[in-house]
């Protein structure tokens, strides 16, 4: 049985459930420094912040729902 639908996007399936989008939020390393940075569910990354606390604030004010990644 092939379940597999190409239009079943992450925004398709969001959008059906009429929640925002996900961002993932995951703990980088950048110049030596500890940052985090907010990928979309594609995998794009959408930003790089010092505190993790902004990074979940930003996603929240640009309609995402931030989960953490490890």
């Amino acid at each position: 049985m092939n379940t597999h639908n190409s239009n079943l996007t992450p925004h398709a399936i969001a959008a059906a459930f009429e929640t925002p989008y996900v961002a993932y939020i995951k703990q980088v390393h950048v110049k030596g420094q500890d940052a985090y940075a907010i990928f979309a569910s594609d995998g794009t990354e959408l930003a790089v912040v010092d505190d993790r606390d902004v990074a979940f604030a930003a996603a929240l004010q640009h309609e995402y729902l931030p989960v953490s990644v490890h």
